[in-house]
């Protein structure tokens, strides 16, 4: 049995996101050196709050290629758009980086330019995803299961 989890992100994000936040989120998919440094490695600032993932060990969506357990490939990609930023991400994630990706998760959710579904995750044995909700700014988790259960972290974290 492994511990893979199927992630899948579509949204936009506001033409007022952060740049620390796109800055992160461009380490996290491949596009720069390093966590928290530009492309030439020196420090990129910001307030510490909008600053996602600064202590991550590894990106978390730069994988690319066919996908080893949940079939398809695994990709992910950020444009900038006339209204902001538009990112598409489908990648494996392993149950031990998720308290990693919930940070990430949660400031896209925040500087979301989509209302209602931004994505899902899904234990990549079980048939039914649960969904990920920008409402309002905030991050929600919709199980789709008939009785409620999900097999990741609920979100916010701390509440049942």
């Amino acid at each position: 049995m492994g511990d893979l989890y199927a992630v899948d992100l579509a949204l936009n994000l506001r033409a007022t996101v952060p740049n620390a936040l796109v800055d992160e989120l461009r380490w996290h998919l491949g596009a720069t050196p390093g966590a928290g440094s530009g492309p030439s490695g020196a420090p990129v600032g910001g307030p510490v709050e909008e600053v996602a993932l600064l202590d991550d060990v590894f990106p978390l969506l730069a994988e690319r290629g066919p996908a080893a357990r949940i079939g398809g490939l695994v990709t992910g990609e950020l444009h900038r758009t006339g209204a902001g930023w538009a990112l598409t991400a489908r990648q494996e994630v392993h149950a031990e980086s998720l308290p990693d990706l919930d940070p990430l998760l949660e400031q896209l959710a925040r500087h979301s330019g989509t209302e209602g579904v931004i994505g899902q995750i899904r234990f990549y044995e079980d048939h039914v995803p649960d969904l990920l909700i920008s409402e309002s700014g905030s991050l929600v988790r919709l199980s789709l299961r008939p009785d409620g259960s999900g097999t990741a972290p609920a979100y916010p974290p701390g509440q049942p």
